[in-house]
């Protein structure tokens, strides 16, 4: 995705980058399966989209945004109101296969509302972070961080 700004060089903006690689490689596999015809596979997938998702949107939610909100108070409640619409379509699947045969068409086109989504984050609010926060803000995005932690592998160090 984006590299052209440094932001991944900080950890906290690398790990947020290193969620969306994964969520949009989820993506695939949830259009592969809809290709398929296979909504089991796509419930599947929907549910790892989440686990990724968790702790991902309280890092932006509870440290990024609401460093940001003051200088971008609209954008930011935005992206909120995105991550709860998206999070509804997703929440679905949480027990299984959707019974409401619309499902798979709705979460096809919510993936389209979160890939873009995911754009406006690694294009707009992570270079505006990089930009515009200071040592305490990034702390509080860290502090978050570590109390919910991350779903992805940790690599071998």
């Amino acid at each position: 995705m984006c590299e052209y700004c440094g932001c991944q060089a900080l950890e906290s903006i690398d790990q947020l980058t290193l969620e969306h690689e994964t969520v949009v490689n989820l993506i695939s596999r949830v259009r592969d399966a809809h290709r398929d015809g296979d909504v089991p596979r796509m419930a599947e997938t929907a549910r790892a989209i989440t686990a990724v998702l968790e702790p991902h949107t309280q890092v932006e939610e509870r440290g990024l945004f609401p460093a940001l909100a003051a200088d971008f108070p609209e954008q930011m409640a935005a992206l909120e109101d995105e991550h709860r619409r998206i999070e509804a379509v997703l929440e679905e699947a949480a027990a299984g296969t959707p019974a409401d045969p619309t499902w798979p068409e709705r979460l096809m086109a919510t993936l389209g509302v979160l890939r873009d989504h995911i754009l406006k984050e690694q294009d707009g609010v992570f270079p505006a972070a990089l930009a515009g926060l200071d040592t305490e803000q990034w702390e509080a995005v860290e502090a978050v961080r570590a109390q919910v932690g991350t779903r992805l592998p940790q690599p071998s160090r």
